[in-house]
């Protein structure tokens, strides 16, 4: 009963950091945050703290860039922490389960964005056309509900009633070329979704900061952190040179709007 219990308590924990789709972003997803909440359950706060700062590091980048999603780092961090503590197993063993979760539980997560949540965006789309606002929200908070915040409670209540070695079991039951495969994935999935955000934002005016920045990376081997201070110190170069080039030029002395040939007003002479 007492392991019925700790299960439920980590399924609330795994819903409440899923709550930022209800909440908005409130970092309640990140591995310091709910490894804290499992030491918290399982009586051990200082190593869901430790074990929390380890799987930080390892998910540190997992944040959805275009159509690059990351592992579900919620569930791995969860499971992973809860497995080692209640095996007493140092942090090793938490970031050794936690990985290979969150890539399993992805999968899952990724069958309700494509099975289940369509339905409720379908009909928030038609409580729209008959202006039911009152339809939108409800589809909203139904839709996160049941195909992201009750299946992730669910898998993570599961997974610990049944045990780390089932788990660990079903893991290595994936064929190699399975994990091979995802591994391949992974990697392409970020270049994928940067090629998409580049297609909405890249045009003739911006083209050359990106040649630059990528000029940079690749044949001067400049590291991500030093292409970052690159570009904000040309940023802040050419808008300091912008803002000098307008406190130089001719004013307009005259406070009245200025009138355009049609009778309206000439928004280019307008400050916003």
């Amino acid at each position: 009963m007492e392991q019925f219990g700790t299960a439920i308590l980590l399924a609330l924990a795994a819903m409440l950091a899923n709550g930022e789709y209800l909440f908005g972003s409130s970092m309640l997803s990140r591995p310091l945050v709910t490894c804290t909440l499992v030491g918290l359950i399982m009586g051990d706060v200082q190593m869901g703290i430790i074990m929390g700062a380890t799987l930080e590091l390892a998910f540190v980048g997992s944040f959805s860039i275009g159509a690059s999603i990351p592992p579900e780092i919620i569930s791995g961090s969860i499971l992973g922490t809860a497995f080692a503590i209640s095996t007493g197993e140092s942090t090793a063993v938490a970031l050794a389960l936690g990985i290979p979760i969150a890539s399993l539980v992805l999968v899952v997560k990724n069958l309700c964005f494509i099975f289940v949540l369509p339905y409720f965006v379908h009909k928030a789309d038609k409580y729209a056309l008959e202006g039911n606002s009152r339809g939108i929200s409800r589809m909203q908070l139904l839709g996160g509900f049941l195909s992201i915040n009750l299946p992730i409670g669910i898998i993570v209540a599961t997974s610990y009633l049944v045990g780390s070695p089932v788990i660990q079991n079903v893991l290595d039951a994936i064929p190699a070329f399975v994990i091979t495969g995802l591994g391949i994935a992974t990697g392409l999935l970020p270049a994928y979704g940067f090629a998409l955000l580049l297609k909405l934002m890249v045009n003739k005016k911006n083209a050359v900061f990106f040649v630059f920045g990528f000029a940079l990376a690749v044949y001067l081997k400049v590291p991500v952190t030093g292409v970052a201070i690159f570009a904000a110190c040309l940023a802040l170069i050419l808008t300091g040179y912008a803002t000098l080039k307008n406190d130089n030029g001719p004013k307009n002395t005259n406070t009245e709007p200025a009138l355009a040939n049609d009778g309206g007003i000439n928004y280019e002479d307008e400050e916003f």
